[in-house]
């Protein structure tokens, strides 16, 4: 049988409160009577019980985190970063893997929200209305890493999408090409991609360029859509000279999805993606990347949780970190 704070207290000889006392660190008790307490607990094998001392205090000193994938190289990079300062602010994390599938987040949700979790962190595609309710209703703060609400009435911490995949398209623009394609993520997720196709439309058009829907493919994130992406590409009488992808993944697959058919990149094609994940450096040639800083979104996303859940002052809960291009060997390197 698990041992009680009861069994703690009659080896001790001493009351309950005393020893809940001593396990809180309450400084208001006798040194000798915490050695005691404390060799009570050694002897007896005592572990407090979390939900016990939550439902006492309301607070369990535990944060759910939903992430779209836990096997991700991209996602693990976030969720270091939110362990990093979870453990620095002494918060243990609930990490839960919700393959970006909008009932299983609902359902996660709900479930981390039973475990009387003090907040959470939330990474998915598409905050629907379904989404934006439960964080509304949330009995906690909710963070959402990397991930925006249409609105930006949720707190988040992110990058400027829009900003950065016009700077990457400029880049392109600038070195001459004309005709630049872009694979996208679906257009209603808000970051990978409505944000991210506005950036590009916006470095086209601003350049004197005519839009054309033709450059923009359609993928879901992986390493096949983008070989798929590619296949469309090459099938296009007035192919692309160019081409961004929305996340690194897409831009492996688009770089292969060339090489396959027996193209060069650079020399055939230009290619830059999002996010310098590992890939971007194991990839031959090594890819030309959109640095987003998933660690420190993971980071700062938990620092935000905390200042929330211990009513601290918050000046702007939208933080927007800097971006900025890492240039490899996916596109030209101009001789300095």
């Amino acid at each position: 049988m698990n041992t009680t704070i009861y069994d703690v207290a009659r080896e001790a000889g001493v009351s309950m409160a005393t020893v809940s006392r001593v396990v809180n660190g309450n400084p208001n008790v006798k040194p000798a009577t915490r050695k005691k307490v404390l060799e009570a607990i050694e002897q007896l094998g005592y572990r407090p019980n979390a939900v016990a001392r939550g439902l006492a205090s309301k607070k369990t000193t535990t944060v759910g985190v939903i992430i779209p994938d836990i096997s991700s190289i991209f996602f693990a990079e976030l969720a270091r970063g939110i362990e990093d300062i979870a453990t620095m602010y002494k918060y243990n994390i609930i990490l839960c893997n919700s393959d970006q599938n909008k009932e299983k987040e609902i359902r996660l949700i709900n479930t981390l929200l039973e475990k009387q979790v003090d907040g959470i962190v939330f990474m998915g595609g598409q905050i629907t209305d379904e989404h934006a309710a439960q964080f509304k209703n949330s009995p906690v703060p909710v963070v959402l890493a990397a991930t925006l609400d249409s609105e930006k009435t949720i707190p988040s911490v992110v990058i400027d999408y829009q900003q950065a995949v016009y700077d990457a398209i400029n880049h392109l623009l600038s070195e001459g090409h004309k005709k630049v394609g872009m694979l996208s993520g679906p257009l209603e997720d808000p970051v990978n991609g409505y944000q991210k196709f506005a950036g590009y439309r916006q470095a086209i058009e601003e350049a004197g360029l005519t839009f054309n829907e033709d450059m923009i493919k359609i993928g879901d994130y992986t390493y096949d859509s983008g070989i798929e992406a590619m296949q469309s590409f090459l099938e296009m009488e007035e192919k692309p000279t160019a081409i961004f992808a929305s996340t690194d993944e897409m831009a492996l697959g688009i770089i292969h999805g060339a090489q396959d058919r027996g193209y060069e990149v650079p020399k055939d094609f230009e290619v830059i993606g999002f996010d310098n994940t590992r890939l971007a450096t194991m990839v031959r040639p090594t890819l030309t990347t959109v640095v987003q800083p998933m660690y420190d979104i993971g980071a700062v996303s938990m620092r935000l949780l905390t200042k929330f859940m211990n009513k601290e002052e918050v000046t702007d809960h939208i933080v927007v970190l800097p971006h900025r291009i890492e240039f490899r060997n996916s596109t030209v390197q101009k001789e300095s």
